[in-house]
């Protein structure tokens, strides 16, 4: 038997003079932390299986539990930190390599925190929100170069497909089976009730959400599950996902203990296998080979849907959009490296890619230089928290922005980062049904709406300080976005000037 020189990362202190043995502690931890011993009538903590999710902390009814970091200090070294040492004995212990979930936790640069936003004052006076009209709405979709009208005033240019959103936040690809059918649900009703959309991710749709196919969009990615014309033409929009921001250039994994019965049936695979998504799609090897899937995927939905293409934000990020673009993508999708994931081998999820504000620029002043803006939308995801993130992309180029570990926090999320594990205790990243149950579509739904809404009444807040009275007036408008902090390499990627000037 190996030797485990791993020292519990988290400690559990219960205060006994609180605790009154109700066992809430035991009955609502999927990792087996608590258990009840009877003949001590207490209740003792396996701190080895803490994933510091919170669950027993809230739940406990006297607040009799706390949790913290591990006191043990190895000697202070800044190279060898104890992060690093844990990890390469978890590593000779198991012979694995190093799973993760949620997004790069490194102390990166944030570039979203270092611009701030242009305000009116006198010549350009702002605009009240609440007495004026203010426009979120956005329209995702290839543009004409030119719109021609008959002499009654008709309009005779023939328009693309386009989607109409009520606000530029949608909520990103998340499959049923990463996250379960309720977290599922209440994604589907939240796009509905704001008049956004929902990606199903590349699970496949099940049948009772066919129902919310106006707020859906399907993605199609290397591994085809749940694929076929139905699916295609059940929702809004259809999505090909080349890359993901949390682990560019590498395929995806659902353990088969994930794979019960209805997602075995949603995805077209056995029940109990693994479902693993291949690095390439094995049909596109080129631009001209993404073409061919771009319009076969038209072929099959009587080129009435959009299609989208997600690519992970990578250095040469702005060469593949232009190709895309010219492939015939009416949406093209950028993921940078802070984005969520379900599960992504920790040295990829932290040390591949690029940050989305750097791709977000680079992409969008190259499709301009090339007079090709118009032929695609811009739609960016990678950590975006916060109403005034929304503003900065809109300010850099993007048309509209995804948020996926926006959506999870709000859904109960504490960022424990063992989604891979299938134990999310708050009934999100599992499909055990006693954990599934711990989340209702109808409340969690709600919050998700509210937080739509609360975060699109911000945007029309900051616009109206910018004297701006609609979002498409801010697109790709970087005069209202002055930097701090940043060196002058980086200004001139994001296409910004210094605070001051």
């Amino acid at each position: 038997m190996s030797l485990n020189f791993n020292v519990p990362e988290f400690m559990v202190e219960r205060n006994e003079d609180r605790c009154i043995q109700c066992e809430v502690c035991v009955r609502q931890c999927a990792n087996e932390v608590h258990t009840y011993d009877e003949e001590d009538n207490k209740v003792y903590a396996d701190e080895t299986n803490c994933v510091n999710c919170h669950r027993c902390v809230l739940m406990c009814p006297t607040r009799a539990l706390s949790i913290k970091k591990h006191s043990l200090e190895f000697r202070e070294n800044a190279n060898w930190t104890a992060s690093a040492m844990n990890e390469i004995y978890k590593q000779a212990q198991t012979g694995g390599i190093l799973l993760s979930g949620m997004g790069n936790p490194k102390p990166y640069p944030i570039y979203w925190d270092r611009m701030l936003l242009n305000a009116s004052q006198v010549t350009n006076p702002s605009i009240d929100p609440l007495r004026e009209p203010m426009e979120t709405k956005v329209i995702l979709g290839r543009k004409p170069e030119k719109v021609t009208f008959d002499e009654d005033g008709n309009m005779t240019t023939k328009m693309p497909p386009q989607i109409e959103l009520s606000t530029p936040i949608l909520f990103s690809a998340m499959s049923f089976g990463s996250i379960s059918k309720n977290a599922h649900a209440s994604l589907a009703r939240a796009a509905r009730e704001t008049g956004t959309l929902y990606n199903t991710g590349e699970g496949g749709l099940n049948k009772e959400f066919y129902e919310f196919g106006k707020n859906t969009i399907v993605q199609v990615a290397s591994g085809r599950f749940g694929v076929h014309k139905e699916y295609l033409n059940a929702g809004a929009a259809i999505e090909i996902k080349i890359g993901q921001g949390a682990k560019p250039g590498i395929g995806g994994h659902l353990p088969g203990e994930k794979v019960g019965e209805e997602v075995s049936a949603t995805r077209m695979i056995p029940e109990g296998s693994d479902a693993i998504s291949p690095a390439p799609h094995h049909d596109i090897y080129s631009i001209e080979d993404l073409r061919q899937l771009i319009y076969s995927l038209k072929e099959a939905t009587d080129y009435k849907k959009p299609v989208f293409v997600k690519i992970a934000a990578v250095h040469n990020a702005p060469a593949i959009a232009s190709g895309i673009a010219r492939a015939g993508a009416d949406v093209i999708v950028m993921d940078g490296y802070r984005g969520g994931t379900g599960a992504a081998p920790t040295r990829v999820r932290d040390n591949v890619g690029i940050p989305i504000e750097l791709a977000l620029a680079a992409v969008d002043q190259r499709l301009r230089e090339e007079g090709i803006r118009n032929e695609v939308s811009l739609l960016v995801a990678g950590s975006v928290r916060n109403s005034a993130d929304v503003v900065k992309a809109v300010a850099l180029g993007a048309d509209a922005v995804y948020i996926g570990s926006a959506a999870v926090i709000a859904m109960g999320c504490h960022m424990c980062q063992k989604c891979y594990t299938g134990k999310c205790n708050w009934g999100i990243a599992t499909q055990r049904e006693d954990l599934v149950k711990r989340l209702n579509p109808e409340i969690v739904s709600t919050r998700l709406a509210n937080l739509i809404r609360a975060w699109t009444h911000e945007i029309k807040e900051m616009l109206g300080g910018m004297g701006i009275n609609a979002i498409d007036s801010l697109r790709g408008n970087r005069l209202m976005l002055r930097g701090i902090g940043l060196s002058e390499k980086e200004l001139e990627i994001l296409g910004i000037n210094h605070a001051g000037e």
